[in-house]
């Protein structure tokens, strides 16, 4: 493992993903539509960062664990912020690629 997977827990991160996706974790792209239709990961759902609230009562009644993915992290990482405040166990994957990798 390189020091930067030391750094943000990459190994780790990567085993509470592939955890989450063997338990049925809902995959959450959060991209624009666009972005989503370039490539996603198997079995993501698109729900834009921006209308991500509007969700979270649907799925605070889902009890399976979300992974949300991106482009980057950057957006899947608020979009984590949003959904743990609302009391839902989320997983920022970064990007999309990296569910894709480890599904």
């Amino acid at each position: 493992m390189g020091l930067l997977s030391f750094l943000i827990g990459g190994s780790k991160k990567h085993d509470r993903i592939r955890e989450a996706l063997l338990a049925g974790a809902k995959i959450i792209d959060v991209r624009t539509p666009s972005e989503f239709k370039m490539g996603h990961a198997k079995g993501a759902v698109n729900i834009p960062l921006g209308k991500l609230t509007h969700e979270t009562a649907q799925l605070q009644k889902e009890t399976q664990p979300v992974i949300l993915c991106c482009r980057s992290g950057a957006r899947a990482g608020n979009a984590a912020s949003v959904l743990q405040s609302a009391g839902i166990q989320s997983i920022n994957a970064g990007a999309w690629q990296t569910v894709s990798k480890l599904q």
